[in-house]
């Protein structure tokens, strides 16, 4: 399965194309890998769990809770 999986990169990302995390979505899984070893070791977690880091991660980051636009950090 996670070799059709389609992966994205944050706008975020640098333009040489290091320190990136990518991820690919699934309906019941969210699959997190860094670019640099896209066949090295992967996290696996459920939507309401990535949901939730996004909420926190966007709320340290931006001071807000949500940005309103989905898988954006």
């Amino acid at each position: 399965m996670t070799s059709t999986l389609q992966w994205f990169k944050s706008s975020y990302s640098n333009a040489s194309g290091g320190d990136c995390v990518e991820v690919a979505t699934c309906p019941h899984t969210i699959h997190i890998r860094d670019s640099k070893n896209p066949t090295g070791p992967r996290l696996s977690v459920s939507p309401t769990a990535w949901a939730g880091f996004l909420s926190h991660s966007q709320g340290s980051a931006a001071g807000s809770a949500d940005s309103g636009v989905p898988g954006v950090v």
